[in-house]
């Protein structure tokens, strides 16, 4: 088996690691953090979350942490966004990449976005084509692909059939 020369690690811990946090941390620390991750050589980092304060407050600083952010030109930036108004933010920080999610679940979808599946793939089929048409890169994220904490086993067809779906955008 022949190796890869490389590896391309996607850092997301400033988005998806201090998303559940009790204790909020603060904007500069974050920039601090990313400035750090980006210094010690990582060529991508997902900064944040363009969600709704209200369900998500530590990532209610999604704009400031983006706008205080020193950009290197050979780091891609990203945002998760879960809907047109997240992707409006987005472009307004001139984010270099958006990434959309989905569930392989109805229920899991149902609990964290308020949407089936359907309903789901309209919004991130709406968001990847205005994301690409304004030059966007535009990354997918699909949960509970292998098991959901309220159905349990998700068969591998309606997986791969979510995934060709997204593929299709």
């Amino acid at each position: 088996m022949k190796l890869p020369n490389f590896a391309v690690i996607k850092e997301v811990g400033p988005r998806d690691g201090l998303q559940n946090e009790k204790k909020i941390v603060g904007t500069k620390d974050k920039v601090k953090w990313i400035q750090l991750l980006t210094e010690a050589g990582l060529s991508y980092v997902e900064v944040s979350s363009f969600v709704h304060p209200k369900w998500v407050p530590a990532l209610a600083d999604a704009n400031d942490v983006f706008s205080e952010l020193k950009r290197d030109p050979n780091v891609t930036y990203a945002a998760l966004v879960p809907n047109q108004n997240g992707l409006e933010r987005a472009f307004l920080q001139n984010v270099d990449e958006v990434n959309v999610f989905l569930s392989a679940s109805e229920s899991h979808n149902k609990s964290n976005i308020n949407k089936s599946i359907k309903e789901a793939l309209v919004v991130i089929e709406d968001i990847t084509k205005q994301a690409i048409f304004e030059g966007k890169k535009v990354r997918g994220y699909v949960s509970t692909v292998f098991g959901c904490p309220y159905e349990g086993d998700i068969s591998a067809k309606a997986v791969d059939e979510l995934c060709n779906q997204l593929f299709s955008y």
